[in-house]
């Protein structure tokens, strides 16, 4: 399997706060020149094997004109094993590759809409994942990996999801730990201090105990997600408030448009700052999404004719 191949130059991402764990703000469009909503905000995951990363930037308010999503996340890379080098490396599938390297493309356009940008992790079958990692060396390796990757294609920060690592299952390699995932946060917050780190809320990665030597993951994340579609249920994550949370999770391909809208007015009046949204397709969804966006923010919305690209 190929590794990742990083740009030489490396290009100064958006920043999107001042602490260094910053939080957008609720519902607030995250470029000067993009208009402004208030409500939560709309995360969205595509599917790059098959659909076009440009799609979200299609759907706007029909009031106002601001965007309808905030954040677009890739889905997705991987944390793989090399047993050559007898570690955790970063891999991009051809599609997630294609994405990366023509960012002007792909990735500058949205963030000229005000939404940003983030890369998924995920386990590849491999034994190892985000919860395996046994010393601080190892997750700063990995965290560098990330972060280079981060900078060189001017990316707004990182998602991780905990599925299909099969820890245990491959020769002598380490089952999950608690220490881990908190370590591989610590040390890529170091190297991203002004960048957004997200979790969709499952695997040893979330069951754990989310903390390690008085530091949590709570602590150094700045979203997080219910990750079963079809269902409302805040993930508990200790640190981490309302704001921060989505309980919703929708899948457009199986959340029936009805379901969407009760989760976003449950999003709403439970005080809850994020609803996420996974795989948006070529295909219009502006019937689908509009009960979900006047709950979230008082309008339906709007797709441009011919914008929707396979």
């Amino acid at each position: 399997m190929k590794q990742t191949i990083l740009l030489l130059v490396l290009f100064a991402a958006v920043s999107c706060g001042k602490s260094s764990n910053p939080v957008l703000p609720a519902g607030t469009a995250t470029d000067a020149s993009a208009a402004t909503k208030k409500g939560p905000l709309s995360v969205v995951y595509i599917e790059v094997n098959n659909d076009n990363l440009l799609n979200p930037g299609c759907y706007t308010l029909t009031t106002g004109g601001a965007q309808f999503f905030d954040m677009d996340i890739i889905f997705a890379a991987n944390i793989n094993y090399d047993a050559t080098l007898n570690k955790a490396v970063l891999y991009n599938n051809a599609n997630v590759e294609n994405v990366l390297v023509n960012y002007k493309t792909y990735i500058q356009p949205l963030q000229a809409k005000g939404i940003k940008v983030l890369y998924d992790i995920l386990g590849n079958h491999t034994g190892d994942g985000i919860a395996n990692f046994t010393s601080r060396a190892a997750a700063k390796d990995f965290a560098t990996q990330v972060a280079d990757t981060v900078n060189a294609y001017g990316l707004d920060g990182v998602d991780f999801d905990d599925e299909y690592a099969e820890y245990g299952e491959h020769g002598s390699l380490p089952p999950a730990n608690d220490s881990s995932f908190v370590l591989l946060l610590s040390e890529l917050r170091k190297q991203l201090p002004t960048k957004l780190l997200t979790f969709y809320a499952i695997g040893p990665a979330y069951t754990g105990t989310g903390s390690y030597q008085g530091q949590s993951m709570g602590s150094l994340l700045n979203y997080a997600w219910n990750p079963y579609y079809g269902t409302f249920s805040a993930p508990s994550i200790t640190g981490m408030s309302k704001s921060q949370l989505s309980p919703a999770a929708v899948d457009f391909g199986s959340t029936s448009s009805s379901t969407s809208t009760s989760f976003a007015k449950q999003t709403v009046s439970g005080g809850y700052g994020v609803m996420m949204f996974y795989g948006l397709t070529q295909t219009s969804e502006t019937s689908y999404l509009s009960g979900t966006s006047k709950a979230l923010y008082g309008s339906g919305v709007t797709v441009p004719s011919g914008c929707l690209q396979p």
